[in-house]
């Protein structure tokens, strides 16, 4: 089977073409290739597939196998894939995934750098890819998040004798944010797991844990839910964005920066759907 290693931020993911290849049992591929040291080595497994309702569509698995609606990094780099391989010459695309369908704009280069404009094979190479991410689900039980309020923003939750503010909501699968005054050495192997699947989160939980360093300004650590720590997390740059707002800490639009990288991130107040942008990178191809 050939298959195809991609990064967003540092977030990685096997890519399976399902247009040519025959993945018969994805949770426990994803499990096999992802292991580090194993396997490929991964945050997951993205199969890209046919679809009669959109361009192409995406499915993801996390590390261990379980499957995930939505990811940002992921149907990022996506798109890159199907275009650097001509499966379309289409510079706008509609993606389906288990959160509905989601729509990109390839580009050269990222907004507001001075990137050269490259190209690859005679055609503008895609170095980075813009994604609307849809609009934030802000009710709890929609989350889902238990909570006695129709929102949980800035709620008080006990994890291991310790009280944490926390703010719930879906960017197409469930997150709760953490604003810290610090993020740096936080112990998130033992916080993470504690949290994901805490009580009040009934489909366990992405955490973000964010620090605010100007009302533009985000860093962020990510735990995922499946994966564990990720150098980056697109629907999770979102949800800090989402929460910054919710909570009057920050502006609209951010720059959130992840072990990985940095992530644009903006949530447009015409439509209520927030926007994401970042770097999209082909890191090899092989066979297993």
């Amino acid at each position: 089977m050939k298959f195809t290693k991609m990064q967003g931020t540092g977030n990685d993911y096997i890519y399976v073409n399902c247009l040519e290849e025959n993945v018969r049992e994805p949770e426990i591929l994803a499990r096999r290739l992802s292991d580090r040291h194993f396997g490929v080595g991964a945050d997951g497994l993205i199969l890209i597939c046919p679809s009669g309702k959109a361009d192409f569509a995406m499915e993801m698995y996390n590390a261990d196998g379980s499957p995930g609606e939505m990811c940002g990094n992921g149907i990022r780099c996506l798109g890159k894939y199907v275009y650097d391989r001509g499966m379309t010459d289409k510079k706008e695309l509609d993606i389906q995934t288990r959160a509905g369908i989601r729509h990109l704009r390839l580009l050269n280069g990222l907004p507001g750098t001075e990137n050269a404009r490259q190209k690859t094979g005679g055609r503008e190479a895609i170095t980075a890819v813009e994604v609307n991410m849809g609009r934030p689900v802000l009710e709890a039980d929609q989350v889902p998040a238990i909570s006695e309020h129709t929102y949980m923003i800035s709620e008080d939750v006990r994890v291991n004798g310790a009280s944490y503010r926390m703010t719930a909501l879906s960017m197409g699968n469930p997150h709760t944010v953490i604003f810290t005054e610090r993020v740096k050495g936080l112990d998130l192997q033992w916080l993470g797991p504690a949290i994901e699947y805490h009580g009040r989160f009934p489909k366990r939980v992405n955490v973000e844990f964010v620090q605010v360093e100007d009302r533009r300004i985000l860093t962020v650590r990510v735990w995922e839910r499946g994966s564990g720590e990720t150098l980056s997390c697109g629907t999770g740059a979102c949800a800090a964005l989402a929460a910054g707002v919710l909570n009057y800490l920050t502006d609209r639009q951010v720059t959130v920066k992840l072990k990985g990288g940095e992530l644009l991130a903006e949530w447009r107040e015409d439509t209520d759907e927030i926007l994401l942008t970042g770097p999209a990178v082909h890191v090899f191809d092989g066979e297993v």
